[in-house]
Parts: structure tokens; sequence; C-alpha cells
């Protein structure tokens, strides 16, 4: 294993994870490498939920995205977690966020590294970086996510690295590290297309920061992949139908733009819808790589990927990881700082598909908070690509819970995207094209085009109703939750099965 450590002075280093982790202690900032479960901290992490159990132990944890094997819910069990940022999916931490028991901030993930750099965040005093080697000069070579590593690297007061033996070495080469200079000197990101590589392909460190090295042996945690049903796929081809038009309208070419989608199972049946479509030689620029992307590649419609991550299948895994000759000149793992930059998001044109939780009839997008005050998952990249895309696309189901709930509303609970960063939003019912639109004919637009058949009505009178009471953007603010608050005592939206359990 130690030929693993190309810097003979480091092999002093390896020591056992007990060893390791307590270097950790109670009151410190830790910064870890994981991004979306992938390339994340598999032993020190653990090991400090197991401390925590017996010791007094709070830290702040900042990582890429959200962490694998169940880590943020042991962290959160044990009660070490006092801060976290910037994104979770753990229904554990979860719940103890929304109890108040743990503070979350949930923030862009273009973000955290730039308040990093800029100091307007704490120092890190330790980060724990996965790597698959250590090269000659002490650089990281890293696995299957970037995300952060590169900053915590750079600004960590002591490093800790796990090497991943389950990892091939034949990984070296499809990251790209860059990191942009800090302000007032801060130069042009010189990519113009997403195959441009224009960085290193290790993470450098100072070898005198290193601390420690471990050893482990663990795939990342698989991807949860679910296969399109009948709304998702409705969804796909409501966007690829709406595709096709803007290519009939020279708008748009049978290559698109580049793409970004969101995780999860809406993303993945958009993504596998391009597979019977027209569109050809396709490219992405996301911060996520997903099963449908290696699929696109594998049936020749996407010929590169740009990314932070590679968050796939336990049998997507083994495909690319084992055939790594085969994909690695078509995708690239970037710093999520780069991935998710405004301006490149910007220069490149991006098409970005993106979830919400809910919209409401103006276009205004909730993707975080259910009820308005209880945290789902975060805003990951979504506020990054929506805002700079070429066009910003938000998709949800019209109705979920045996259509109790309505994802298309008055006014959202909770806003994370403004009706100025929305251009195109989805249902399974339809799609409304907000571009060049006006508030009253944006509302009118999405309740013909989007709303469930058992709602439309009722929206349609509450808009109807709040236009003769007027203004730019109308609202009968005494009505515009009355539909969360239904939900939340009888549990439906719907007026007439609400009124009849209320009486």
């Amino acid at each position: 294993m130690l030929e693993r450590i190309r810097l003979e002075s480091l092999h002093k280093k390896v020591t056992t994870v007990e060893n390791a982790v307590n270097i950790i202690k109670d009151g410190m900032v830790v910064g870890s490498s994981g991004f979306t479960k992938a390339g994340d901290s598999k032993a020190i992490l653990a090991a400090l939920a197991e401390k925590g159990k017996t010791e007094d132990l709070k830290i702040t944890l900042m990582t890429g995205a959200s962490l694998g094997h169940g880590t943020d819910g042991k962290l959160a069990e044990a009660n070490v977690l006092k801060k976290r940022m910037p994104f979770q999916v753990d229904p554990i931490l979860r719940n103890k966020i929304n109890k108040g028991e743990i503070l979350f901030i949930d923030q862009h993930l273009s973000e955290s590294a730039e308040l990093l750099h800029t100091k307007n965040l704490q120092n890190i005093d330790v980060a724990v970086i996965e790597a698959a080697y250590i090269e000659r000069d002490g650089s990281i070579v890293p696995t299957t996510s970037v995300g952060n590593s590169v900053t915590f690297a750079a600004l960590a007061k002591k490093v800790i690295i796990e090497i991943n033996t389950e990892v091939p070495e034949e990984v070296y080469g499809i990251h790209d590290i860059y990191q942009a200079e800090d302000y007032p000197y801060r130069n042009v990101i010189p990519i113009v297309a997403p195959w441009n590589k224009i960085g290193r392909k290790s993470i450098p460190v100072d070898p005198e920061k290193i601390e420690a090295i471990v050893f482990t042996n663990l795939k990342d945690s698989p991807a949860d992949i679910a296969e399109p049903d009948a709304k998702t796929t409705a969804i796909a081809k409501h966007i690829i139908d709406f595709f096709e038009n803007e290519v009939r309208l020279g708008r748009l070419t049978d290559r698109l733009l580049p793409l970004q989608a969101g995780i999860g199972k809406v993303a993945n049946a958009v993504l596998t819808g391009f597979k019977d479509s027209n569109f050809y030689d396709l490219t992405m620029f996301s911060e996520v790589l997903q099963d449908s992307t290696f699929d696109l590649i594998d049936a020749g419609k996407l010929s590169f990927a740009s990314a932070s991550s590679v968050t796939v299948s336990k049998d997507c895994y083994d495909r690319v990881f084992g055939n790594l000759s085969k994909y690695r000149e078509k995708f690239v793992l970037r710093p999520q700082n780069i991935s998710n930059t405004p301006g490149l998001i910007r220069r490149l044109g991006i098409i970005a598909i993106n979830t919400a939780i809910e919209f409401d009839i103006y276009g205004n997008v909730n993707s975080t908070h259910i009820g308005g005050t209880k945290i789902m998952n975060g805003i990951g990249g979504s506020g990054d690509f929506a805002r700079n895309a070429y066009l910003s696309i938000f998709v949800t189901q019209a109705a979920s819970k045996e259509n109790k709930i309505s994802h298309v509303l008055p006014m959202v609970s909770h806003t994370d995207h403004t009706e100025h960063d929305v251009d195109i939003l989805v249902t399974d019912i339809g799609l409304a094209d907000l571009r060049g639109l006006a508030p009253r004919e944006r509302a009118q637009k999405i309740i013909d085009n989007c709303v469930h058949p058992d709602y439309k009505e009722e929206l349609q009178s509450y808009f109807d109703r709040a236009c003769e009471r007027g203004g730019h953007t109308p609202h009968l603010l005494e009505e515009s939750f009355s539909w969360h608050l239904r939900f939340s005592e009888t549990g439906n939206m719907k007026k007439e099965t609400a009124t009849e359990v209320l009486n």
C-alpha cells in the first residue's frame, strides 16, 4: 500500500484511524472531501462519530455537498455536529436541523470556497481528504469528486489523507485542478468549452501540513436510481418536445447547448429521454454525473461531460471505473467553485434543469423547504445555474400524495429562485414557457399548462379575484398561504375535502 504514497518522507505519517481521529478536537472547524456521496471520508468521520459517543465533542463540518455511508446521520446521532454546511440529504441530520439542535447553513455550492478564501468564514483547522494516491511532490490525486477539497487542502492548518485502495490509480488525469486567484488579482478563468482543461491533475498541498495518512478500501455509497415512472416520463417528454420546437424556431441546434441537471430520478429521466431523441453530440457542464450521463455516452449521444463528482449506481460505478480507458477522455472533474462558477455558466450558455418542491403562479420556486420552515436538502447548485443559465428550467410533479398536495400554488412558502431567474416550468401536466411574459401573463400560462386538474379551478379563481383587486403582481394576501394552512390542519390541500374534514 505504501506504493500509493510516492513521497517517501510521508511514509512515516501512516497511522491507524484511531490515532488520526485524535487530531480533531472539540470546537474545531473540519473541512472534508465529499460531494453527493462521492469521494467522501469513509474512515475518519465515521470514527469521529464513535468518539463522540463517549466524549464531549462538537465541530463545525464543511464539505462539498452530501456525504455517503450514513456518515452525516452517525455524526448527528452522536451529537458531534454543532454546525453543518453547505448541503445535506441525511434524514437523521435533517430532523435535528429542523428541531434546532444542529445549525445548518444552506449555501450556494459555488460560494463556500470563495467565502473561505476571502476570510468570511472561520478558518479550517483540519482537512480530511480522500485520495487515490499521493504524488511525489506531496500533492493529492482525488478519487470520485473534487468538491471543495482544493480549498480545504490549501487553507487547513492540518491535513489528514484517506487513501482509498478501492479506487484505481488510473483515475489520474480525470481531474482538472484549478484555483482562481484571490481578489483583487483574479484573472479570467480560460474555459470556453466543457472539454477545456486548464489546471493540474492533482491537488497541491504543503507536505508539512500532512499530519496523518490512513488507508481505506470502500466504494462510494451507490446512488439511488429509480426507474422512470409515468410522471417523470411525462416531464421528460415535455422538455424534449420543447427543445425540438426551439430547434425548429432556430433558437437551438440539434446539439443544443451544454446541459446541467440536478440529482435525482427526475433529472435521470430527463437525460435518459435524450437516448431516443434526434439530438446528438451533446455536452454537459454540471455538478454531478449520474448513470444517465454514462448511458448517453454509451449510446453515442453525449460527447463530453464536466462536473465536480461522479455519483452513480453500483453497476455503473463498476462499468466506469473498471473500464476507465473507455471513458477517461469523455469526462472531467473540477473543483465546485469552477463547475458552479456563475461567469462560466453564463459564458457557456448552459441549459439548466433543476427540481422544485413547489412553485407559484408567478414562477417563484421553492427548492428547499417543506411548509416554509422545514429544510429538505438544500439549494445546492440550483441557484448558481438558475440565475446565470441560457435557459433556466424547473421541474416537479403537479400533485402528489394521492393528489392531496398541489405543487403549484398561489404563493410559495419559501423562495429560493425568484420569478426573475426562472424561464421554463414543467410538471407532468405540461410546460409553461415564461420568457417575455409579464406577471399576469405568466400566471395564466402556468395555470393553463402546469396545474393538476383537481386544483385548476380554485387556482384560476384565486388569480381572477386577485386581478380584480389590482397590482402588478396580484395577490390576495389573506388567502395566499391558505393551501399550506389547509394541508397542515387537515392533511389535504383540496378545499372541499379540507372543509369536510374540519366539519
